[in-house]
């Protein structure tokens, strides 16, 4: 049976998010929450993960339906949806800030070795675990573009790639660094429509030795090359810098030196992207996106970035928040997730097992709830910037050049 203390918490969420629900207690015992049909329904299926739900708020909530002590049957996005509407997502409590407190002194960014190893974590899965649910052929794991009209997940990654050159201008006579390069998708999309050259960046030894293989494979030796490197070990300078998605990586200690870094790799007059995860305001980053997903990730306020890109140097152009395109790109990735789960589960039936599972499609389906939201401060933000301030002659005076027509 249900206490009165959890009966107002389900009552008051219910309330605050205006949604219907429905949740089945260990004795089988069914409390509903709202008018009408349930638009999902939360089984607990032990008294452990009802105390963890009590004491640890989402995360222990989270924790249980992982281990399946706990499902969720009908709309997934609504149920998540609700838990940030109603705020029980800001519910953490002490046990969650020492733990995130703790997880920054196991896995922080601050030693390169822990930085590979963490973003080996997330990004070593391999090809074959990323290919079924990323754009085809690109692969590109960021935030697509989707202005009106845009009909596919593979055109809004085509889309944003065109954005970004456009944004910093880039020439066939250019050389840039793509920073975080992933699996090359900028840099073969930028290959093959403007002919420019350029070097990518990536500590994920699993990621580099792909992209080299497919490099050699289309025989653009010559003109695009890849280096197994930390994000802050400057080589050399270049015409173009992008960073797609590779700041969020920085931690939460190293964003000084991570941004520092990338006016170094810019040659003076030169132009530059960040396309970042970052937050309006301080806030402390996600415990469950840190502890299941993104070992030693951090994500910044926009206010920190802008200020150390002024002590690095960098004048800023122009920032642009694409939040709302980020829903449509993690909902057509999650779709595809879902779709393709035997197949990637026949990869590596040991690694991607069903608590794999859950976790993922909880961070895929979560975080476009979490950018859907008209309440959230977690936004993506493409700053451009330039070393040293541009003149009329460096720069266009308007934003034409932005929207030219697309092929």
């Amino acid at each position: 049976m249900l206490s009165l203390p959890l009966r107002n918490m389900l009552d008051g969420i219910g309330q605050r998010a205006a949604t219907r629900f429905a949740v089945v207690m260990p004795d089988g015992s069914r409390h509903g929450v709202g008018e009408g049909p349930p638009v999902f329904t939360i089984t607990f299926h032990t008294e452990a993960a009802l105390l963890a739900t009590a004491t640890r708020g989402h995360i222990g909530l989270m924790d249980a339906y992982f281990d399946q002590e706990v499902d969720v049957e009908g709309d997934f996005g609504a149920a998540l949806a609700t838990g940030m509407a109603a705020g029980f997502d800001q519910q953490a409590g002490a046990l969650n800030g020492i733990e995130n407190s703790l997880h920054e002194l196991r896995h922080s960014n601050r030693d390169p070795a822990h930085a590979k190893a963490n973003a080996r974590a997330h990004y070593g899965l391999g090809t074959g675990f990323y290919r079924p649910w990323l754009d085809d052929p690109l692969m590109m794991y960021t935030c697509g573009y989707w202005p009106e009209g845009t009909r596919s997940l593979e055109e809004a990654q085509r889309r944003k790639i065109d954005h970004v050159c456009r944004k910093i201008m880039l020439k066939p006579e250019d050389r840039f660094i793509d920073i975080g390069c992933g699996f090359g998708g900028f840099m073969f999309r930028a290959r093959e429509k403007i002919g420019t050259t350029g070097v990518g960046l990536n500590t994920t030894t699993e990621q580099v030795e792909w992209l080299r293989d497919e490099i050699e494979r289309r025989g653009l030796e010559a003109s695009l090359q890849v280096r197994e490197a930390d994000f802050r070990d400057v080589d050399e300078q270049y015409d173009k810098v992008v960073s797609i998605g590779t700041l969020e990586h920085a931690g939460r200690d190293q964003l000084p030196e991570v941004i520092r870094a990338h006016a170094q790799f810019l040659k003076p007059g030169g132009l530059g992207i960040l396309h970042f995860i970052g937050h309006v305001g301080r806030f402390e980053t996600e415990l469950f996106i840190r502890k299941h997903v993104f070992p030693g990730g951090w994500i910044p306020s926009l206010a920190d970035v802008i200020v150390e890109m002024e002590r690095s140097g960098l004048e800023v152009l122009d920032i642009e928040n694409l939040r709302r395109h980020y829903a449509p790109t993690l909902d057509a990735w999650a779709e595809r997730f879902e779709k393709h789960w035997p197949a990637i589960q026949i990869l590596d039936p040991q690694r991607f097992d069903e608590r794999f599972r859950r976790i993922w499609r909880t961070y895929l389906i979560g975080c476009a709830e979490m950018f859907r939201s008209q309440a959230g401060y977690t936004h993506l933000f493409q700053i451009v910037f330039s070393k040293g301030n541009v003149t009329p002659q460096s720069y266009p005076m308007g934003r034409e050049h932005l929207y030219e027509p697309q092929h």
